[in-house]
């Protein structure tokens, strides 16, 4: 029991480091026997015994110490260590050292677990840059960082960028140069980082269209002896040259690369070959161009030769050969894989993840753009040269069919006789091509689907909404996904104006494919029939974001902001219309009338003049441009847009009779008196004409004045004569209805109608014409019989909404609808100035227009 030790409980193995130890007090070791014995013998070199029984713990034993026995051991007797101590090192027991102390210290070394009494390390030693090695090191890392910057900037498309890190790089290099010329290595020039220098410049000059400098430094390059395969490079002089259209030299340094380059590169020499060709097709020279097309068709067969090819037998007019070149186009060999490797079978899981992997990568999407190429560049040669291998189109459409049919693209031959059936259209013989359509209907669905598609289309054009909407439902059910289909079918819906429904195929349609642009664009129709504004502004609005350059759909956005109220938004989206159609009359006279409502009758005035100056035949514009020369007292510039009115509508008497008030207005008397005449012998019932000639012809002193104011009064009677046998016409049905109505429900058979009492004419039977008849009927006049009558209120009454919308014209000219010939028109001018007085002849201006009543009052007895 005496050897057993019992374990303190929650022993701190690191206690005591921080205590004073008596054995480091170096103030008497000179007094201190075990020190000095240590000093005179070898004691102090012995290993420290260990203890004898294992298992004692660290903190239960008192600590050996190098120095001395001040600190009695525990025993004397052990196990010595593995290694002695050497050179004041003591060497660990173990191979596993532990971290940050050791069994027994080094002697006159303290406790630093961390190392810190050994300082920081070093700072490593600087390069010396001055030297010249490093000088032409640094400068090598900056040329190759410019060209790298240049290269970068290119593709980013920063062109101007990337010429200038160019030139940089070349200003670089050639201190570059200097510096090793100077340093005495000038045998050991990089001249790989010379040739990309020149080379990187060449190419930003051709890029930036800056040719003779690109062709200067491609010299630079290619008469270098030094520089291996630079005869390469007069391929790009050559590309050069074909951008300037120097085709001969062109031809010329193709053909020295082509001389330069080894057999061993055949597909280098095919593509030159094939630049050759096409270099001859744009000279003309077509034989030459054959030659070489040819030749790589027969080394190297490809789709874009092939068609080539086509196109020169085309261009010659050679039939056998533009068949022969077809068969060799569709048996070119495209070396891609079958689809059917990318069919996941549910079966192998691994071989499902690898289809799903390579399903849509850059491989397979590469292979299907070259299919979809072959298929664009057969179907585009097959439309050409079936009108010229055959007496007719459809016999040559026949032939390409049946080629196509033996060949490896099948599926080409159905989409080569919708093509047939288009180009029937092209040709407005629209029999055939329904007859070619409905070949279709018992094919399969795609085929099926489209054939119905553009039959569907056709009576939609033809206006059979019956037949369209029948071949519509045919391809929705060939193929529920096509959104052509659903498109024509929501067409045929909205001109039966059921709008709700057309929505819900526009919608499908956009679901199936959200890129398609009619769909978009009828849904924002439709909601815009449906008064659903903001829900159409939000269609066209998205519509612009795909076509951001459509006329059609900015014009749109502008007719709903303008039903919305918002005038200057509307004006901004027609600004933006000009901008891509600059010479459309319809936008400028919107944008005018918008500018109109606005109050900013200069800029209004700006766009309707040019919209005049496009279209002169808008009726609109010409008359609201007449009414601003008036409105601004420029009567003789108002003149010659109602006369081009007259020349429009030569049966509408109000353009005549404006142009002859705009004579009256500017003091040319003799002038609208001749008009007026002119106007009564075109117009002999016209009311206004006859008014104005008594007026005119009393204030000049003519004798033609009685002959015209008993014209005038026969003119009246025949007007209001005409006028109440229409009204007790009327009259006598409504009440033949009454009494008939009432003997039906008496039950009497057959009702008796009795004849209308005649009454004298009355001013008042004659104002109580309803508003209906007087639509029939020329307005009604006031025949001015009764001089105490006020013509003001008669005279507002008379003139038409749109006439008195006019900005301040206080002339109106259109007094009847565009139908009626015999049209009333009243100058307003009468009550506003006072006839003189006096009986005594002087000259007539606009102070001596007399009122309407006045006048008549003094010639009717």
């Amino acid at each position: 029991m005496e050897n057993v030790h019992l374990a303190v409980e929650e022993e701190d193995l690191y206690s005591g480091y921080n205590d004073y130890n008596p054995t480091f007090d170096s103030e008497e070791l000179e007094n201190d026997v075990g020190f000095q014995q240590a000093v005179r013998t070898s004691h102090g070199r012995r290993p420290p015994m260990t203890a004898k029984f294992p298992g004692t713990a660290v903190g239960a034993r008192p600590l050996a110490s190098s120095f001395g026995a001040r600190i009695p051991m525990a025993s004397s007797i052990g196990r010595p260590m593995t290694g002695a101590v050497q050179d004041g090192a003591a060497r660990p027991m173990t191979a596993v050292r532990a971290a940050g102390y050791t069994s027994s210290m080094t002697r006159g070394s303290t406790f630093d677990p961390l190392g810190q009494s050994r300082g920081p390390a070093p700072p490593l030693e600087a390069k010396n840059e001055d030297t010249p090695e490093e000088k032409i090191k640094i400068l090598e890392k900056k040329v190759n960082d410019l060209i790298e910057e240049s290269c970068m900037a290119q593709s980013m498309g920063a062109l101007q960028l990337a010429l200038e890190k160019a030139k940089e790089a070349g200003r670089k290099e050639r201190a570059l140069v200097r510096q090793r010329e100077q340093s005495g290595n000038a045998d050991h020039i990089n001249l790989d980082l010379t040739y990309s220098v020149l080379l990187n410049l060449a190419n930003q000059y051709a890029n930036n269209e800056m040719y003779p400098e690109a062709l200067n430094s491609y010299q630079v390059i290619v008469k270098n002896k030094m520089f291996s395969n630079a005869g390469r490079l007069k391929v790009n002089m050559a590309n050069i040259y074909v951008k300037q259209k120097s085709y001969p030299k062109a031809i010329k340094f193709y053909r020295m690369a082509l001389d330069q380059i080894s057999n061993a590169h055949k597909e280098m020499r095919i593509k030159i070959m094939q630049n050759i060709g096409v270099v001859f097709v744009r000279m003309g020279q077509y034989s030459d161009a054959i030659t070489s097309f040819e030749h790589i068709m027969s080394e190297s067969p490809n789709i874009k030769t092939g068609f080539n090819l086509i196109l020169c037998y085309y261009a010659i007019g050679d039939r056998e050969r533009m068949k022969k070149a077809f068969q060799k186009l569709i048996s070119v060999p495209l070396g891609i894989d079958d689809e059917d490797k990318y069919i996941t079978s549910n079966d192998d899981t691994e071989s499902s993840m690898v289809t799903e992997a390579i399903k849509n990568d850059k491989l397979h999407q590469m292979e299907r753009d070259l299919k979809v190429l072959a298929e664009k560049y057969i179907m585009t040669a097959a439309k050409l040269i079936a009108p010229a291998i055959e007496t007719s189109f459809a016999t040559g459409f026949d032939w390409c069919v049946d080629m196509v049919k033996s060949s490896q693209y099948v599926e080409l031959a159905n989409d080569l006789e919708i093509n047939k059936a288009i180009t029937y259209l092209r040709q407005k013989d629209f029999n055939q091509a329904v007859e070619t359509l409905k070949t279709f209907e018992k094919k399969d669905s795609r085929v099926k689907s489209a054939a119905a598609t553009n039959l569907s289309f056709l009576y939609f054009l033809e206006k059979d909404y019956d037949q369209a909407d029948r071949y519509a439902d045919l391809a929705m059910t060939a193929d529920r996904y096509n959104p052509a289909a659903l498109i024509n079918k929501g067409n045929t819906v909205f001109v039966k104006q059921d709008y709700e429904k057309a929505a819900e195929f526009y919608k499908e349609a956009l679901r199936n494919d959200s890129s398609c642009t009619e769909a978009l664009y009828n849904l924002g129709l439709t909601y815009k029939r449906l008064d659903r504004l903001e829900e159409a502004l939000d269609c066209f609005l998205k519509l612009h974001a795909i076509l951001r350059n459509s006329a059609q759909v900015m014009y749109q956005l502008a007719n709903l902001y303008e039903l919305l109220n918002d005038r200057q938004q509307a004006i901004e989206w027609l600004l933006q219309v000009l901008s891509v159609t600059h010479t459309d009359p319809q936008a400028l006279a919107k944008l005018g009338k918008l500018y109109d409502a606005e109050g900013d009758k200069s800029q209004a005035f700006q766009y309707y003049y040019e919209s005049f100056r496009y279209f002169p035949s808008n009726i609109d514009v010409i008359e609201w441009l007449g009414a601003y020369y008036i409105d601004t007292q420029f009567c003789e510039k108002a003149i010659q847009y109602f006369e081009r009115a007259t020349l429009i509508q030569p049966t509408q008497v109000q353009w005549q009779l404006m142009v002859a008030s705009c004579y009256r207005r500017s003091g040319n008397y003799q002038k609208a008196l001749e008009t007026y005449k002119d106007i009564h012998r075109k117009f002999p019932e016209n009311v206004e004409g006859l008014r104005f000639l008594v007026r005119l012809c009393k204030d000049m002193g003519l004798k033609e004045v009685q002959e015209y104011a008993d014209k005038l009064k026969k003119v009246e009677k025949m007007k209001e004569i005409r006028e109440q046998r229409v009204k007790s016409g009327r009259e006598g049905s409504a009440r033949g209805r009454r009494e008939g109505s009432a003997g039906s429900a008496a039950g009497v058979s057959t009702p008796v109608l009795t004849p209308p009492k005649k009454a004298a004419i009355t001013e008042t039977d004659v104002k109580a014409v309803s508003q209906s008849e007087s639509k029939q009927l020329s307005p009604l006049l006031d025949s001015g019989r009764d001089s105490g009558h006020s013509s003001s209120s008669t005279k507002g009454e008379r003139l038409s909404a749109k006439m008195r919308s006019l900005p301040g014209s206080n002339e109106p000219y259109e007094a009847s609808s565009p139908k009626e010939i015999d049209a009333s028109y009243v100058d307003p001018l009468g009550p506003q100035m006072e006839r003189p007085k006096t009986g005594a002849k002087k000259r007539v201006d606009d102070h001596d227009l007399f009122d309407d009543e006045e006048l008549v009052d003094e010639l009717l007895p």
